[in-house]
């Protein structure tokens, strides 16, 4: 049997290494993808390695993946999840556990302080656990709230911050995690796409309470679907645990009974004395866990964390120098001297004297082949959805009539867009984005 499962693993091997390549970049024909993931034979192998355990739930790829990220990131505890928005929602609701104390216990009405231009699945678990959104502008350039901002948004009912690391560049995590703890407040760290950034020489998503991950193929690495949720607090991470597996009581791994000797021993709630422990549900939880194939796919790309990022920072740096020559018609982005960012895209703001619009350079841009995406939401106070629901929330932020408006935050919805640095582009790519840009410019 090892024998054949040798041989197989040899055919993977050179069925990979023989596979056609990918033909030379032809400008114009060619698609410049603004993100993208990148793999190799390795990631074949591993997940051919998963399928072939047979195990297929969380296994010996998922424990090892875990305890890598975590050790990456230096963190204690890492539970990987189906999605980085399933990591945001259990990160969040991990605060409203019975577990916690009351004092510190988020509950229904008190106030998250975010932005509201990003991902609205950093937004939503606040809506989805009955809190209030309170939403602060953002710096330009940075794309991120500053200290000032956020702390003239605390409130009598403010427990907790929630923020992302907009596009990687990071906000400031290490006066921003002081201030909550000494104001009593949680910070849960979206760091979805910045896996690999720095700030004060210590990885984003060490700072946080909480903190969160995704493997969505666009992201630093991949595992087709999937996220993290991290933490060094015991507790957190138990419940975390918990609401992921179905709400249950028991911590005993997949596949594995009664680790605790205690199965059949305790009580619990108005259960029968003794009742099996693995079916006691101590959370209003859910089932949020991966396979062991996309464990061993994001342990392959893990491996090559470290080439990805640094070629992330090479392709920014090439379009930073381009674009520093276009400083009158873009704003371009701005980064703390004490962060080194894994950019996630290069961010670009169209100033309003410029002379021309974001949809007639994007729609040039697509023509080119030459992919975009918008910040997201943009402001997502103006989305369909926010329009529809009767959310309960808050701006800080200028007035005009009864409307809340964020100025930055507004700027961004109009005139804001990104372009890629994945490290699936290669020099040839960056220099026709680089051109196309000058020959929209040209036109104008």
């Amino acid at each position: 049997m090892a024998q054949d499962r040798e041989r197989i693993i040899s055919f993977v091997k050179k069925y990979l290494k023989d596979r056609p390549q990918p033909g030379p970049f032809i400008p114009g024909q060619t698609p410049v993808p603004v993100s993208g993931k990148v793999v190799s034979g390795l990631d074949m192998q591993y997940m051919i390695e998963a399928v072939l355990d047979g195990h297929w739930t969380e296994g010996r790829f998922a424990e090892e993946f875990e305890e890598r990220l975590a050790s990456f990131i230096r963190v204690r505890y890492c539970s990987i999840v189906n999605s980085g928005s399933s990591a945001n929602l259990l990160a969040l609701t991990a605060l409203t556990s019975f577990r916690i104390p009351e004092d510190r216990r988020l509950k229904k009405g008190d106030e998250v302080i975010t932005v509201a231009a990003g991902f609205p699945t950093t937004i939503n678990p606040i809506i989805q656990n009955g809190l209030r959104p309170v939403f602060v502008d953002i710096e330009p350039g940075t794309y991120n709230a500053s200290i000032d901002s956020i702390m003239e948004a605390v409130s009598s009912r403010t427990r907790a911050v929630f923020l992302a690391h907009t596009l990687g560049n990071p906000f400031e995590a290490q006066t921003l995690r002081t201030l909550c703890d000494e104001l009593g407040l949680w910070l849960v760290e979206d760091n979805c796409d910045a896996l690999g950034t720095k700030h004060r020489s210590v990885h984003t998503g060490a700072f946080g309470h909480l903190s969160t991950c995704s493997f969505y193929p666009a992201h630093h690495i991949t595992m087709g679907e999937g996220g993290a949720v991290l933490t060094d607090d015991p507790l957190l991470h138990k419940i975390v645990r918990s609401l992921r597996d179905w709400g249950r009581d028991c911590s005993c791994a997949t596949g594995a009974d009664n680790a605790c000797g205690k199965r059949f021993t305790q009580q619990h709630g108005d259960l029968p004395y003794g009742y099996d422990h693995k079916y006691v549900y101590s959370e209003l939880g859910y089932n949020m866990k991966v396979t062991d194939m996309q464990a061993a796919l994001g342990l392959a790309q893990l491996e090559r964390l470290p080439t990805f990022i640094r070629r992330r920072r090479e392709n920014f740096s090439f379009l930073h120098m381009f674009f520093r020559e276009l400083y009158d018609s873009f704003i371009l982005p701005e980064w703390s001297m004490h962060s080194q960012p894994s950019w996630f895209g290069y961010p670009l703001t169209i100033r309003d004297t410029a002379g021309f619009t974001r949809g007639e350079l994007l729609k040039f841009l697509e023509q080119k082949k030459i992919g975009t995406r918008l910040l997201f939401a943009g402001n997502v106070t103006n989305q369909p959805y926010f329009k529809n629901y009767d959310f309960r929330w808050r701006s800080v932020g200028k007035a005009e009539g009864n409307r809340i408006v964020l100025p930055n935050t507004d700027i961004v919805m109009d005139r804001m867009f990104w372009i890629g640095v994945y490290p699936g582009l290669n020099i040839e790519m960056i220099n026709y984005v680089t051109k196309s840009f000058k020959e929209f410019l040209a036109s104008r």
